[in-house]
Protein backbone atom coordinates (compact mmCIF):
# COMPACT_ATOMS: atom_id res chain seq x y z
CA UNK A 1 0.00 0.00 0.00
CA UNK A 2 1.13 3.21 -1.09
CA UNK A 3 1.92 6.50 1.50
CA UNK A 4 -1.01 7.93 -0.71
CA UNK A 5 -3.34 5.24 -0.12
CA UNK A 6 -2.58 5.60 3.74
CA UNK A 7 -4.01 9.12 3.20
CA UNK A 8 -7.32 7.89 2.47
CA UNK A 9 -7.34 5.47 5.25
CA UNK A 10 -7.56 7.02 8.82
CA UNK A 11 -7.92 3.89 10.95
CA UNK A 12 -4.24 2.57 9.50
CA UNK A 13 -3.03 5.92 9.53
CA UNK A 14 -4.02 5.65 13.61
CA UNK A 15 -2.31 2.09 13.28
CA UNK A 16 0.49 3.19 12.10
CA UNK A 17 1.26 5.72 14.70
CA UNK A 18 0.83 3.34 17.49
CA UNK A 19 3.55 1.48 15.63
CA UNK A 20 5.85 3.65 16.19
CA UNK A 21 4.87 5.44 19.42
CA UNK A 22 6.85 4.82 22.44
CA UNK A 23 3.86 5.41 24.87
CA UNK A 24 3.27 1.73 25.75
CA UNK A 25 7.07 0.80 26.50
CA UNK A 26 7.63 1.11 29.97
CA UNK A 27 4.33 -1.50 30.20
CA UNK A 28 5.69 -3.66 27.66
CA UNK A 29 9.49 -3.37 29.17
CA UNK A 30 7.59 -4.28 32.74
CA UNK A 31 5.39 -7.26 31.59
CA UNK A 32 6.91 -8.91 28.36
CA UNK A 33 9.92 -10.36 29.98
CA UNK A 34 7.81 -11.53 32.87
CA UNK A 35 5.43 -13.23 30.16
CA UNK A 36 8.09 -14.27 27.86
CA UNK A 37 9.56 -16.10 30.89
CA UNK A 38 6.51 -17.75 32.55
CA UNK A 39 6.07 -19.79 28.82
CA UNK A 40 9.37 -20.73 28.63
CA UNK A 41 9.18 -22.58 32.15
CA UNK A 42 5.85 -23.97 30.38
CA UNK A 43 6.72 -24.93 27.14
CA UNK A 44 3.84 -27.35 26.36
CA UNK A 45 0.99 -24.94 27.79
CA UNK A 46 2.78 -22.03 25.28
CA UNK A 47 3.05 -24.74 22.47
CA UNK A 48 -0.61 -24.76 22.74
CA UNK A 49 -1.43 -21.14 23.60
CA UNK A 50 0.44 -20.47 20.23
CA UNK A 51 -1.41 -22.93 18.45
CA UNK A 52 1.21 -25.42 17.53
CA UNK A 53 -1.37 -27.78 17.34
CA UNK A 54 -3.01 -26.42 14.81
CA UNK A 55 -0.49 -25.32 12.71
CA UNK A 56 -1.27 -21.50 12.98
CA UNK A 57 -1.96 -19.36 15.68
CA UNK A 58 -4.70 -20.20 18.24
CA UNK A 59 -5.48 -16.74 19.26
CA UNK A 60 -7.49 -15.08 15.88
CA UNK A 61 -10.07 -18.82 15.86
CA UNK A 62 -10.44 -17.94 19.81
CA UNK A 63 -11.90 -14.34 19.87
CA UNK A 64 -14.46 -15.73 17.57
CA UNK A 65 -16.39 -17.47 20.12
CA UNK A 66 -16.94 -14.45 22.89
CA UNK A 67 -17.23 -12.40 19.24
CA UNK A 68 -19.89 -14.45 18.33
CA UNK A 69 -22.02 -14.76 21.69
CA UNK A 70 -21.88 -11.13 22.06
CA UNK A 71 -22.93 -9.83 18.78
CA UNK A 72 -25.74 -12.49 18.94
CA UNK A 73 -26.49 -10.32 22.24
CA UNK A 74 -26.46 -7.40 20.61
CA UNK A 75 -28.73 -8.99 17.82
CA UNK A 76 -31.41 -9.96 20.44
CA UNK A 77 -31.62 -6.53 21.96
CA UNK A 78 -32.30 -4.91 18.86
CA UNK A 79 -34.69 -7.46 17.32
CA UNK A 80 -35.43 -10.24 20.13
CA UNK A 81 -38.38 -8.03 21.96
CA UNK A 82 -38.93 -9.10 25.48
CA UNK A 83 -38.83 -12.72 25.22
CA UNK A 84 -35.39 -12.73 23.87
CA UNK A 85 -33.63 -10.65 27.27
CA UNK A 86 -32.72 -13.65 29.59
CA UNK A 87 -31.21 -15.32 26.62
CA UNK A 88 -28.90 -12.09 25.27
CA UNK A 89 -28.58 -11.89 29.15
CA UNK A 90 -26.89 -15.38 28.74
CA UNK A 91 -24.74 -15.20 25.88
CA UNK A 92 -23.13 -12.38 27.57
CA UNK A 93 -21.83 -13.61 30.12
CA UNK A 94 -20.64 -16.74 28.18
CA UNK A 95 -19.23 -14.41 26.28
CA UNK A 96 -17.36 -12.89 29.36
CA UNK A 97 -16.53 -16.21 30.20
CA UNK A 98 -15.23 -16.89 27.05
CA UNK A 99 -12.94 -14.02 26.75
CA UNK A 100 -10.70 -14.89 29.36
CA UNK A 101 -9.20 -17.92 27.97
CA UNK A 102 -9.16 -16.11 24.25
CA UNK A 103 -6.81 -13.24 26.57
CA UNK A 104 -4.30 -15.71 27.64
CA UNK A 105 -3.31 -17.01 24.02
CA UNK A 106 -3.41 -13.38 22.72
CA UNK A 107 -1.06 -12.47 25.52
CA UNK A 108 1.24 -15.32 24.70
CA UNK A 109 1.81 -14.50 21.04
CA UNK A 110 2.06 -10.70 22.32
CA UNK A 111 5.19 -11.88 24.13
CA UNK A 112 6.97 -13.36 21.75
CA UNK A 113 6.10 -10.47 18.94
CA UNK A 114 8.68 -8.13 17.75
CA UNK A 115 8.35 -4.27 19.17
CA UNK A 116 6.09 -2.48 16.79
CA UNK A 117 3.03 -5.92 17.29
CA UNK A 118 3.70 -4.98 21.02
CA UNK A 119 2.88 -1.72 21.01
CA UNK A 120 -0.22 -2.09 18.80
CA UNK A 121 -0.94 -5.34 20.55
CA UNK A 122 -0.61 -2.68 24.19
CA UNK A 123 -3.60 -0.21 23.07
CA UNK A 124 -5.65 -3.92 21.69
CA UNK A 125 -5.54 -5.50 24.68
CA UNK A 126 -6.31 -2.01 26.76
CA UNK A 127 -9.36 -1.70 24.29
CA UNK A 128 -10.68 -4.98 25.27
CA UNK A 129 -10.45 -4.55 28.94
CA UNK A 130 -12.93 -1.59 28.35
CA UNK A 131 -15.20 -3.80 26.26
CA UNK A 132 -14.45 -6.40 28.73
CA UNK A 133 -15.66 -4.37 31.52
CA UNK A 134 -18.38 -3.02 29.58
CA UNK A 135 -20.15 -6.32 28.79
CA UNK A 136 -19.69 -7.65 32.53
CA UNK A 137 -21.40 -4.58 33.58
CA UNK A 138 -24.13 -5.02 31.04
CA UNK A 139 -24.67 -8.23 32.42
CA UNK A 140 -24.71 -7.16 36.01
CA UNK A 141 -27.09 -4.37 34.78
CA UNK A 142 -29.39 -6.67 33.26
CA UNK A 143 -29.15 -9.09 36.71
CA UNK A 144 -30.57 -6.23 38.67
CA UNK A 145 -33.09 -5.24 36.25
CA UNK A 146 -31.79 -2.45 34.81
CA UNK A 147 -32.28 -3.75 31.51
CA UNK A 148 -32.10 -0.96 29.43
CA UNK A 149 -29.28 0.60 31.13
CA UNK A 150 -27.52 -3.16 30.58
CA UNK A 151 -28.35 -2.37 26.82
CA UNK A 152 -26.78 0.64 25.98
CA UNK A 153 -23.52 -0.54 27.82
CA UNK A 154 -23.19 -3.28 25.96
CA UNK A 155 -23.54 -1.45 22.21
CA UNK A 156 -20.95 0.84 23.96
CA UNK A 157 -18.57 -2.25 24.58
CA UNK A 158 -19.54 -3.40 20.81
CA UNK A 159 -18.08 -0.01 19.31
CA UNK A 160 -15.11 -0.32 21.43
CA UNK A 161 -14.54 -4.03 20.77
CA UNK A 162 -14.91 -2.97 16.96
CA UNK A 163 -11.77 -0.64 17.13
CA UNK A 164 -9.87 -3.45 19.43
CA UNK A 165 -10.97 -5.71 16.14
CA UNK A 166 -9.51 -3.25 13.89
CA UNK A 167 -6.17 -3.31 15.66
CA UNK A 168 -6.06 -7.38 15.76
CA UNK A 169 -6.36 -7.39 11.96
CA UNK A 170 -3.67 -5.02 11.56
CA UNK A 171 -1.16 -7.00 13.56
CA UNK A 172 -2.35 -10.35 11.77
CA UNK A 173 -2.65 -8.71 8.23
CA UNK A 174 0.14 -5.53 8.11
CA UNK A 175 2.74 -6.69 10.44
CA UNK A 176 2.68 -10.47 10.24
CA UNK A 177 2.10 -11.68 13.90
CA UNK A 178 2.52 -13.73 15.39
CA UNK A 179 5.88 -15.14 14.27
CA UNK A 180 4.59 -18.31 12.71
CA UNK A 181 7.55 -20.41 14.00
CA UNK A 182 6.09 -20.49 17.33
CA UNK A 183 2.22 -21.69 16.26
CA UNK A 184 4.03 -24.73 13.45
CA UNK A 185 6.41 -26.11 12.34
CA UNK A 186 9.09 -24.32 9.60
CA UNK A 187 7.48 -24.65 5.87
CA UNK A 188 9.31 -27.14 3.90
CA UNK A 189 8.49 -25.63 0.50
CA UNK A 190 10.92 -24.71 -1.78
CA UNK A 191 8.54 -21.92 -3.49
CA UNK A 192 6.55 -19.90 -0.92
CA UNK A 193 2.64 -19.45 -1.47
CA UNK A 194 1.74 -16.85 -3.71
CA UNK A 195 1.09 -14.17 -1.16
CA UNK A 196 3.75 -14.71 0.26
CA UNK A 197 5.95 -14.54 -2.90
CA UNK A 198 3.66 -10.75 -3.12
CA UNK A 199 4.70 -9.83 0.36
CA UNK A 200 8.52 -10.13 -0.46
CA UNK A 201 8.87 -8.81 -4.36
CA UNK A 202 5.95 -5.91 -3.61
CA UNK A 203 7.41 -2.34 -3.63
CA UNK A 204 6.44 -0.39 -0.66
CA UNK A 205 7.54 1.30 2.83
CA UNK A 206 9.26 -0.53 5.06
CA UNK A 207 7.02 -0.62 7.63
CA UNK A 208 4.45 -3.35 5.51
CA UNK A 209 7.28 -5.81 6.10
CA UNK A 210 6.37 -8.58 8.72
CA UNK A 211 6.79 -7.75 12.17
CA UNK A 212 8.47 -11.20 13.22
Amino acid sequence: MSHADDRTSPALRAARSLESSDAFDAVIERWQPRVAAALERRPELAARLHGRDLGHALHPLMTDLPLGLWMSATTLDLVGGDSARPHAERLLGLGVLAALPTSLTGLADWAVSGRRTQRVGTAHAALNSVALGLYAGSWALRRRGAHSAGVVASLLATGVVSASGYLGGHMSFRLGAPPRHHSGPATTRTVPDADEADVATAPGPPSTAPDA
